[in-house]
């Protein structure tokens, strides 16, 4: 294994995803200092950018330094304090973290259960809100990247805020291939990730802040647990308001250039044919793999990641090590309760192309001797 030189890999698990020749070329930039006027230049294009892609006029809309967890965290410090309740809704392994990352931050948890593969009814959620009258924030995962499942958003604000409550949103693997309306959905904060449909190598964690969110912030009794996190000094940097900025911490710069090319090409493409093209490459894989005889696990797929049944006679780990080893490709296998029973196709980004679908489908076929 010659570890000098990475193997170009067709990257087609749960993420990362394949990133473009413009975005790698934009890693290459001279790195600038991070209060450097030019390099706060191209860190606001970032946050106006988030904001489009986000649909959202959140002013507090900015990138985390840090993975897609970093933004959960993120949101879960800011937001909630000891003493505070909270409901989040699990039905795969994101759901689980996003319990676990919220009862650190000394809540109480009031865990609404689905099993595996399935998503939550709004009334289910109304209901909860119902038992526990005290609730801070109800968190949901729209793409639960676990089993992919793909959670419907849209409406469910109107129940939570009728109750007094915000919604968080997780939109690791959803935001840039599948529709996401920050504003239109009345979601209060929402965390992603730039390695999934962005396109962008791991590293920066975007979230976006609403008026109630920064409302509940200005609010707290207790200071933030997390130093590095505490968005009542990260937004001093990101925000200026006129006074300045306050240095808080070295920005990734060169990561920050690879977000603003990924960007870039999101808003090039446009949202809807971006969602469009994800929905269509979903389509087609999905009719290759029944082909095959090969069902999913959840009956709402997400077009992003295909979560599907390893078929009966099948070794789960040595098939997909002959796809990596024979043909560079990789998929992901089964997390948590769904560990050696599926495998995780993703289909994100610069990943979700017509050749790439065809080609996990001839691979996949040749190695399960079904051609």
């Amino acid at each position: 294994m010659d570890t000098q030189h990475p193997a170009e890999r067709i990257l087609l698990g749960p993420g990362p995803s394949p990133v473009s020749a413009r975005v790698l070329r934009a890693l290459a930039a001279p790195t600038l200092g991070h209060l450097d006027p030019q390099y706060l230049a191209i860190m606001d294009e970032v946050c106006d950018m988030l904001r489009a892609v986000f649909l959202t006029k959140n002013a507090l809309t900015f990138p985390v330094s840090g993975t897609g967890m970093a933004g959960m965290e993120c949101i879960a410090v800011n937001l909630v304090e000891p003493g505070d309740e909270v409901i989040v809704c699990v039905n795969g392994v994101f759901g689980g973290r996003m319990k676990d990352v919220m009862s650190r931050c000394g809540a109480t948890v009031h865990a609404l259960e689905a099993p595996w593969g399935e998503t939550f009814d709004h009334e289910a959620i109304a209901a909860a809100l119902e038992r526990h009258p005290r609730t801070k924030v109800v968190g949901i995962v729209q793409a639960e990247t676990s089993t992919g499942a793909h959670q419907p958003i849209a409406g469910l604000a109107e129940i939570v805020h009728r109750a007094g409550a915000m919604l968080v949103v997780d939109a690791v693997t959803s935001l840039g291939g599948h529709e996401l309306r920050v504003d239109d959905w009345g979601i209060d904060a929402v965390y992603s990730g730039t390695q999934k449909c962005l396109g962008c190598p791991p590293g920066l964690a975007p979230v976006s802040f609403g008026e109630r969110a920064l409302a509940a912030m200005d609010a707290r009794k207790a200071p933030v647990q997390s130093w590095y996190l505490d968005v009542s000094m990260l937004r001093k940097y990101y925000t200026s308001g006129g006074g300045g900025r306050v240095y808080h911490h070295t920005a990734p710069i060169n990561m920050t250039y690879a977000l603003r090319e990924a960007l870039a090409i999101v808003l090039e493409e446009g949202l809807e044919a971006r969602w469009a093209r994800h929905a269509a490459m979903h389509a087609r894989l999905r009719a290759g793999l029944e082909s095959l005889g090969i069902g999913y696990v959840p009956a709402r797929s997400l077009h992003t990641l295909n979560c599907i049944h390893i078929p009966p006679g099948a070794d789960d780990a040595a098939v997909r090590r002959r796809l990596l080893e024979e043909y560079g490709i990789e998929i992901g296998a089964g997390l948590g309760a769904m560990a050696g029973k599926a495998w995780r196709i993703g289909l994100m980004g610069h990943g979700a192309t017509v050749r790439n679908v065809d080609l996990v489908l001839t691979a996949l076929a040749a190695v399960l001797g079904r051609r």
